[in-house]
């Protein structure tokens, strides 16, 4: 219990830190406008203190010995988020409402966030229902590509509309096929790992065994076809791949993937215009700046503009860039923050990735340790391929960034993910306490009968 205040009161400290970073980044933003206190200041300020007071409370009750960053980090990163998407609301002309509708998404996703961890009290239960997992994610992904219910924004058929409602069921089919992978592979871990012959020091399993990977490649390639994202199919394949991976500990099956992926990448790049548009722009955009380059272009002046220290929130001029309230948010956050602000963004997403593999390789169950690296999987694959792209380390794809990007669909799946961390963390801690150990003592060792460990 003790240990359980701690983590608490820890977690609090540190969410009271990111509400002052949003009320005075949002006061901040306003300044640069016009003198004096912002006139929605209270409204924004007291929502979003409001909503994580509500978030800290539930966790405070239902995973009281859960990790006290995960929240706190997710909590900073929206308070970023939601400062440059208010700085953009008065930038764009007429002026938009980014922020007042993120804020709407937040207090849905935080009551999603509490249901979850109020139904879910064990997340091996969640194992029974593998193939209705599988079912659902795959159902989700191929969505958009159903006639009437698909929209295509910007190239991409990642969209689905039901009446008034936009969304993208990718965002959360992902953790549907997380949760199913995480079932499958626990089950059949054993199997998948077996080698029956080797080629040189690779042991190689039956080729049976190899019907997963294909089948997710498959899902893959069909994901890059009708919906023209490479972004997402590389996603998709690449969870499944690395959950094999740690199932299993053999690298013929990423070796085997890379192989699939690298030839179904290069060809798409010859029979799709899509495509090849994108490797062309990665490799030169200043060929074509005011065409398809025109987006890496003025988001590579944007972070260029910045600096080192920024211009300062509501100096810039992030609105030159297309689409800078999803696709390009950190270079928004680059231009007026700068590599200071860029750092600290960084930073805090590798702070979090680290804290979830670390969590994975403390679980006891394969399930618990499969779903965490999944998750983390998702998480830490999508930060990379967004903030690659807008800073041209890799080609540029049209995932959204964790909780910065404007969406509801984005936040929402984000902060299911949270619970299930906080719950599988919690679960552990009780685990360990029952078991006898407690942070900062040895972890226990079974004895054999001559006395060594083992």
């Amino acid at each position: 219990m003790i240990v359980a205040a701690v983590r608490r009161n820890i977690e609090a400290s540190l969410l009271v830190l990111a509400t002052v970073v949003a009320i005075g980044g949002y006061w901040l933003t306003s300044l640069s406008q016009s003198p004096g206190v912002p006139r929605h200041l209270a409204l924004y300020g007291g929502v979003f203190a409001g909503v994580y007071l509500v978030a800290h409370l539930a966790v405070r009750k239902f995973a009281p010995a859960s990790d006290p960053l995960f929240l706190p980090i997710a909590a900073l990163l929206n308070a970023i988020g939601l400062v440059l998407l208010a700085r953009l609301d008065v930038a764009y002309r007429p002026p938009h409402h980014l922020a007042g509708a993120q804020l709407r998404w937040l207090v849905i996703s935080v009551v999603i966030f509490i249901a979850t961890l109020v139904f879910v009290k064990d997340v091996r239960m969640l194992a029974r229902y593998r193939y209705t997992w599988a079912a659902a994610g795959v159902g989700l992904i191929l969505l958009p590509i159903v006639p009437g219910l698909g929209n295509t924004i910007n190239g991409a058929r990642l969209w689905v509309r039901i009446g008034p409602v936009n969304f993208q069921p990718g965002e959360f089919g992902k953790l549907c096929l997380v949760l199913f992978f995480a079932g499958y592979l626990s089950e059949r871990r054993e199997l998948l790992a077996v080698a029956t012959r080797r080629i040189g020091p690779v042991g190689i399993p039956e080729m049976r065994h190899f019907g997963p990977v294909l089948v997710a490649w498959a899902i893959s390639v069909v994901v890059l076809i009708q919906e023209k994202e490479l972004g997402a199919s590389l996603l998709f394949f690449a969870i499944f791949v690395v959950m094999l991976w740690v199932a299993t500990a053999r690298p013929i099956y990423p070796l085997s993937a890379l192989v699939l992926f690298s030839g179904g990448a290069y060809v798409a790049y010859n029979l799709f215009g899509y495509v090849r548009a994108r490797f062309q722009v990665w490799l030169d955009p200043f060929k074509t700046p005011q065409g398809h380059g025109y987006q890496i272009v003025q988001s590579l002046f944007a972070l260029a503009t910045g600096g080192v220290f920024g211009t300062g929130l509501g100096l810039g001029k992030p609105d030159l860039i297309p689409e800078v309230s999803t696709d390009f948010i950190f270079s928004a956050a680059g231009e007026e923050l700068g590599l200071v602000g860029t750092t600290a963004i960084l930073t805090s997403y590798a702070l979090f990735g680290a804290r979830v593999f670390g969590l994975a390789t403390r679980c006891r169950d394969d399930f618990s340790k499969l779903l965490v690296t999944g998750l983390g999987t998702v998480f830490c694959l999508q930060t990379l391929l967004i903030i690659g792209g807008v800073t041209r380390l890799i080609p540029l794809t049209g995932v959204t960034l964790p909780f910065m990007s404007y969406g509801g669909s984005s936040l929402l799946a984000n902060f299911v993910m949270i619970a299930l961390l906080l719950r599988v963390s919690d679960d552990l801690a009780a685990q360990n306490q029952a078991a006898g150990w407690t942070p900062g003592s040895e972890p226990l060792v079974e004895v054999g009968p001559a006395g060594g460990g083992r």
